[in-house]
């Protein structure tokens, strides 16, 4: 898109045999309810494929302000946003989000990982753009398990 200034997105799909472990493990992770933060369609629909893959429930909201008045409205055990999106960055969101609900995990994804570092953002992981499926799948059991 001419004059965008977020990131692309790509998404690696992988076949691999999983242990009983892994796929116990998994289960345990199933059927959350996630709010999705993402101004990009298509890496909305693309991530919301993925999550309703593994029977989360998805929420969507393309900017800060409509994740906002979703997250006031409805519990959630997971919140994945975007960091670079207009109105509201995801810096920003994170930090109101947190001050609603701390113990709610927020994953960031973005295209802009490695400078965000040294930023000071209350987010309890951040994923890469691109990133594979088994990566966001891990991402996610790690900050869901029970």
């Amino acid at each position: 898109m001419a004059g965008s200034r977020g990131g692309g997105f790509c998404l690696v799909f992988g076949v691999e045999s999983a242990s009983s472990t892994e796929m116990s493990d998994r289960a345990r992770v199933l059927g959350k309810q996630v709010l999705l933060v993402e101004d990009d369609p298509g890496a909305r629909e693309s991530i919301k494929l993925l999550l309703t893959i593994d029977r989360h429930g998805v929420t969507e909201a393309q900017n800060g302000q409509e994740a906002i008045q979703l997250f006031q409205q409805y519990v959630f055990d997971l919140a994945i946003i975007d960091f670079f999106m207009p109105q509201m960055q995801g810096k920003e969101l994170a930090s109101n989000l947190k001050s609603t609900a701390a113990s709610v995990p927020i994953l960031m994804v973005t295209a802009y990982a490695e400078k965000l570092v040294d930023m000071d953002i209350q987010v309890d992981a951040i994923l890469p753009k691109p990133f594979a499926v088994d990566e966001l799948r891990q991402a996610i059991a790690k900050l869901v398990r029970v």
